[in-house]
């Protein structure tokens, strides 16, 4: 119910209306193989990602990959791919106090600094996909955005505080969905967000093979649709 409310009530509204669209990649939890498979794919495009690191995890093995340590994410910073935060232990952020959120973003930017030095942290994403009206409020003196999971486009009127993301993952999108996405934002002038987790053949429910981001890429491309990071494309977008 409370991850129903943050989604029909905008605590950070904002018109969003860029010149050109915008397609931005972003990655959950930076599995290995989308740290180095998923960004040197992106940078064969001449595209740059977002990538949301929770510094918990760093180098831990999860039940699907392993999770990239931090001589991936200082590749990362240096390629120019811009690393969010996540939070620092992959925390069911609804369940948080207004204390306890902030302690885990400053827990969290002070890991990732550790990693890579002076790093900023402008975007945020909820682990599970899921937020909740107080969470919004207080995220929103923390980052400029914080991304959900939640499809559509952000186009108009919108939240920073959740923005709308379509999941990359061979189980629920295909090259006909990617098309139809890519037009939409072609035509509307819109910001296209996609999400996933793991590159890799044969991936996990939760992430994409190499073919189907190639075929986002390509997408992309033919359109001569941007592929940028989400805190450029917020710039881009205002």
């Amino acid at each position: 119910m409370t991850h129903r409310l943050a989604r029909h009530i905008r605590t950070s509204p904002v018109e969003l209306a860029p010149a050109t669209p915008l397609v931005s990649f972003t990655f959950d939890d930076v599995p290995v193989c989308a740290a180095t498979t998923g960004a040197q794919m992106l940078e064969a495009h001449s595209a740059r990602g977002t990538f949301y690191i929770s510094g918990g995890l760093i180098g831990t093995q999860a039940r699907h990959w392993r999770v990239a340590d931090a001589d991936h994410i200082t590749a990362l910073h240096t390629a120019g791919h811009e690393i969010g935060s996540h939070t620092y232990s992959h925390i069911f952020v609804p369940n948080l106090r207004s204390e306890s959120i902030v302690a885990e973003s400053q827990r969290n930017a002070e890991c990732l600094r550790a990693v890579v030095p002076g790093l900023t942290l402008e975007s945020f994403a909820f682990p599970f996909g899921f937020g909740s009206l107080p969470a919004k409020k207080t995220l929103a003196s923390i980052y400029r955005t914080s991304r959900g999971i939640g499809p559509g486009l952000n186009v108009g009127r919108a939240d920073l505080q959740l923005l709308k993301a379509n999941p990359l993952m061979d189980g629920r999108l295909d090259a006909a969905g990617i098309t139809r996405l890519m037009d939409e934002a072609l035509e509307k002038k819109g910001w296209l967000v996609f999400y996933g987790h793991d590159v890799v053949e044969n991936p996990s429910p939760y992430g994409c093979s190499p073919g189907l981001l190639e075929t986002a890429l390509r997408a992309a491309g033919d359109r001569d649709i941007a592929c940028v990071p989400v805190a450029e494309a917020l710039r881009r977008a205002l």
